[in-house]
């Protein structure tokens, strides 16, 4: 049990890399492997909710200047991770993109598939001069 709680952790961890990855080098094909194609995100800004499905939010990532490409260092980290049961999590992240810095709730679930993420919560922490 304790060995497979270690590969699960490791899967979710390399899932999460995945989605440092894909919005550090703005690749929408890393993307869409590590989110679910029912996910959506969801965002609050003066009590007005947005939400956003993933074929929305890929398309927006596909158009962007990389931070990689602007020779900006990747800035991404866990938090925290919950386990709700051994295919379920919540991730908890920050990441900087550009001027940007991010704090992410991503809901994992571990399918056919492997670990992917079925829904984001996100918040921007604060911008950088």
């Amino acid at each position: 049990m304790q060995k497979q709680k270690m590969n699960a952790t490791t899967d979710l961890i390399n899932a999460v890399q995945t989605y440092f990855d894909a919005l550090y080098y703005c690749d929408t094909k890393k993307l869409n492997e590590v989110f679910h194609k029912s996910s959506s995100l969801f965002d609050v800004d003066k009590g007005k909710i947005f939400v956003e499905p993933i074929a929305s939010f890929s398309k927006d990532v596909g158009g962007r200047v990389s931070p990689e490409s602007k020779g900006q260092k990747p800035e991404a980290e866990i938090l925290m991770i919950d386990w709700l049961s051994p295919d379920c999590a919540t991730v908890k992240i920050r990441i900087r993109a550009h001027r940007n810095i991010f704090v992410d709730h991503l809901g994992f679930v571990n399918g056919e598939d492997g670990w992917q993420i079925v829904s984001k919560i996100w918040h921007l922490e604060k911008e950088i001069s």
